[in-house]
């Protein structure tokens, strides 16, 4: 049994009694008639290592003609020319080794003969209006008919209540592929910091990271990479990447490899001039301290949100009463969530085969404790804004410094580590790339 059978098993027992349905994600047009580049939802993949659009996996434990079968394109000469081969019927049951597989053409016809065996189902509206509307045509029949019949669900779930669970907590295959990920990120962050020059803009550096996730197998970044700089580091998501760096600017770097469905999701910061100015060592020190403290305390049994982001929140707001922009006590700004201008976001999220994963952070009410084979970011940061109540000589300084995480039942095993990010250890990296003067494509 390969890791998606073992999947869908696993799936199945959890969900008891019931019939689920699986879609994959649609064909998006970019502009005119050019699609963006497919990418399978993330669900029917986990479960099926199957990338093709139009399929639809249904998972029947109780059906009598199949338990797992898949829906599928069939084979056609004439468009697999223009837009690539097809597995078709027989090369998806091969590939998946689904019980069965039809052609999509026929869903609509035998979807009945599964949903007739169970009173759930177990599907999420609101991602395929047409399957939605089809599905909602045949619960109305099923409910109008089964006080004779006897037949049809009479309850809707979410499978994320199952599937999600599932990919919260990484089987040794999963750690695998994350730590394959995490390792191009990594190297696509070292190459930008070995290869940066004063003089270059923002998307040279981005094409720096992401030619590295190419050229070594990463089938495209996880997420818009992001490069900021000067004026727009106070931007958490900016993504143009248009602007040229300016002299003396910090450059921050949000950037992860997808591979094989795995992502990484790595933050470094450091100075284009290869050496850090004296006022942003004094700013950076305090996000490397409170990423080194929540990351001690990435281990089982702590709370993520409450445990470990309290804690690395903490080192950050005695940091920002240092540089004297906040006053008063600690606990004070903690409580009234003062530091929130500098601080702006929590200290992170689960990663997985999504950047932000999958998977609740709360149980029962209460923020959920961490567990072996969760996979979480931990990346504190602080923002200062070109603002008149900012001291001068901190404007327009921004940093972020973010690690993947694996959780274990000993010590954090930190994917990332690898990747240079104390401030000494960045300026070495700098200079050797800037000693050596190697290009990155020779």
């Amino acid at each position: 049994m390969n890791e998606f059978q073992s999947r869908r098993e696993r799936f199945v027992s959890r969900m008891s009694q019931g019939v689920a349905i699986f879609p994959s994600a649609p064909e998006v047009v970019r502009t005119n008639d050019s699609d963006y580049t497919y990418r399978q939802n993330t669900d029917l993949y986990y479960l099926t290592g199957f990338e093709e659009p139009e399929s639809i996996l249904v998972l029947a434990p109780q059906g009598t003609e199949a338990k797992s079968a898949l829906f599928v394109r069939t084979h056609d000469k004439e468009k697999e020319t223009w837009n690539g081969r097809r597995a078709g019927v027989e090369g998806a049951q091969t590939l998946t080794g689904v019980d069965a597989t039809y052609p999509i053409s026929e869903f609509y016809q035998r979807l009945g003969g599964f949903l007739e065996t169970a009173d759930r189902l177990f599907y999420s509206f609101g991602t395929n209006r047409a399957l939605d509307e089809r599905i909602l045509e045949r619960l109305h029949e099923y409910r109008m008919s089964r006080q004779r019949s006897g037949k049809g669900p009479v309850s809707v779930i979410d499978p994320a209540s199952v599937l999600h669970e599932m990919r919260l907590f990484k089987s040794p295959a999963d750690v695998a592929g994350m730590r394959r990920a995490v390792t191009i990120t990594g190297d696509g962050h070292v190459a930008a910091m070995r290869h940066a020059r004063p003089g270059m803009h923002e998307y040279e550096v981005e094409a720096i990271v992401e030619y590295v996730f190419a050229s070594e197998g990463a089938q495209s970044p996880a997420f818009p990479t992001i490069v900021t700089s000067g004026k727009n580091l106070s931007i958490i998501h900016y993504t143009a990447n248009r602007d040229p760096i300016p002299s003396g600017s910090l450059v921050l770097v949000d950037a992860g490899a997808e591979v094989d469905y795995y992502c990484g999701d790595i933050t470094r910061t450091w100075p284009i001039s290869g050496k850090f100015t004296a006022e942003q060592r004094e700013v950076y020190e305090i996000v490397l301290a409170a990423n080194e403290r929540a990351l001690e305390l990435c281990k089982t049994g702590k709370k993520f949100n409450t445990e470990v982001n309290d804690a690395g929140m903490r080192v950050l707001v005695e940091g920002l009463i240092r540089l004297g922009l906040l006053t008063g006590g600690v606990d004070e700004h903690l409580e009234k969530q003062t530091h929130k201008r500098f601080t702006l976001h929590r200290l992170g999220h689960w990663l997985g085969m999504d950047t932000h994963d999958v998977g609740s952070y709360r149980v029962e009410g209460d923020w959920r404790p961490l567990e072996p084979g969760m996979v979480v970011t931990i990346e504190p940061g602080i923002y200062l804004p070109n603002e008149p109540d900012v001291p001068e000589r901190l404007r327009n300084i921004s940093v972020r410094v973010e690690d993947d995480v694996l959780i274990t039942a000993g010590e954090p095993d930190v994917l990332s580590a690898a990747v240079p990010k104390s401030t000494v250890a960045i300026e070495k990296l700098m200079a050797e790339g800037r000693a050596t003067g190697q290009a990155l494509i020779a």
